[in-house]
């Protein structure tokens, strides 16, 4: 029939669904969306064996496929998008990272107008209103307090495609610039920080509700000194981001993070530069030279951890094969929860009629097997 959107039947797997795993479930796609019912004409594609779940949604990302987020081409940008989208990301924020300010504004012009375009899903800037004490990958000399206004600059830059603002609270403007972040819709986001524990209560009782690589470039857990760590896990508004690429966290505290916090409170992030699903080799992070080996990322002058080169396939399957997380709960960090936080849930991180078809297919070993996006394959299942 002219005009009617292609039908298909994804059948046989293991599903899972926000009410849980469904055995044998089937996912039906019309078009570019879940449908609730199949034609009779629909195509059968049968994956016994498999797993189906919602496409993965990484709200912290710098690069891939050799390119980056924060220089080069919108062309450049999309390719590191596609690379990210054959590893199963179906949903992305590009990352900043720190820059001249009137760089980083040019910068978010060119990233709103792919996020208009549909092919990201908005900007994330990660600084320069970070602590040079937890600057990590990011130089020093241009980094600076969280002025309001300046905050603000960035986010008129992209023309409602800032969807977070990575800051150290602690420092003057601080808490000004979250409490205008929060106003505006935009995620507050603590991190590169050296708050005290009684500082980032103070940010998150002025709206901040998100912990950039929560343990990453921040103090760590002191018994007499909590500092942020402790008071982010705690607090039941704040999500806290997690890297899980056998780098920069020990199994021991992601687990405490899983579990003082809970499934509901975690998002699974890549962080990702340019080398992800590229190699190893020389690289740019902003105006920093890198080095990867071995697949991590470290600074070529000081030898800091340079984001990674992960991306969230590997994430999903080291969540559940080494950290031995329930399934259901890494769909949830790494799919339903970003999705929630970024304002999308409407659209995408769960599988259910009329939201997107983006969902991933592995196998019993949690490898990617097949990725949809929109109703169409970026991988086939069928080969």
């Amino acid at each position: 029939m002219s005009g009617r959107a292609q039908s298909t039947v994804l059948s046989g797997a293991r599903v899972v669904l926000p009410t849980g795993i469904v055995a044998g479930g089937r996912v039906i796609v019309e078009g570019a969306r879940i449908a609730g019912s199949a034609h009779e004409d629909a195509a059968l594609v049968d994956l016994p064996g498999h797993w189906i779940v919602p496409g993965f949604v990484d709200m912290h990302n710098h690069g891939g496929g050799g390119a980056s987020f924060t220089s080069g081409t919108a062309e450049e940008v999309l390719t590191g998008v596609r690379t990210h989208r054959e590893h199963g990301t179906t949903t992305l924020v590009a990352s900043t990272v720190t820059g001249d300010l009137d760089e980083l504004a040019r910068r978010a012009a060119l990233l709103a107008e792919l996020t208009q375009q549909g092919e990201i899903a908005g900007v994330h800037f990660e600084g320069p209103f970070i602590n040079p004490c937890r600057k990590g990958a990011h130089k020093e000399d241009l980094l600076r307090d969280p002025d309001p206004a300046e905050v603000r600059k960035l986010i008129d830059a992209a023309h409602g495609a800032a969807r977070m603002v990575t800051l150290a609270t602690e420092l003057p403007g601080g808490l000004d610039s979250v409490r205008l972040l929060a106003e505006h819709g935009v995620i507050a986001a603590i991190g590169h920080t050296d708050s005290t524990y009684d500082q980032t209560v103070q940010a998150i009782e002025a709206g901040a509700t998100v912990a950039t690589h929560l343990y990453n470039a921040m103090p760590g857990l002191e018994h007499r000194a909590p500092g942020p760590i402790a008071a982010l896990l705690e607090d039941e508004r704040v999500t806290v981001e997690l890297i899980n690429d056998g780098t920069h966290l020990h199994p021991a505290m992601l687990e405490l993070a899983f579990h003082h916090a809970g499934a509901d409170r975690v998002a699974l992030i890549t962080d990702a530069m340019d080398a992800a699903g590229f190699g190893d080799g020389t690289y740019h992070l902003g105006p920093l030279e890198v080095e990867v080996r071995e697949g991590v990322a470290r600074l070529v002058e000081g030898g800091s951890i340079a984001g990674s080169t992960l991306t969230l396939d590997t994430a999903f399957k080291r969540s559940v094969t080494v950290d031995r997380l329930p399934v259901e709960s890494v769909v949830q960090a790494i799919s339903a929860n970003p999705a929630k936080l970024l304002g999308l849930y409407g659209e995408v991180g769960s599988l259910e009629p009329g939201k997107y078809a983006d969902l991933v297919v592995l196998d019993a070993q949690f490898d990617v097997k097949g990725v949809m996006r929109r109703g169409e394959w970026i991988v086939s299942p069928l080969g």
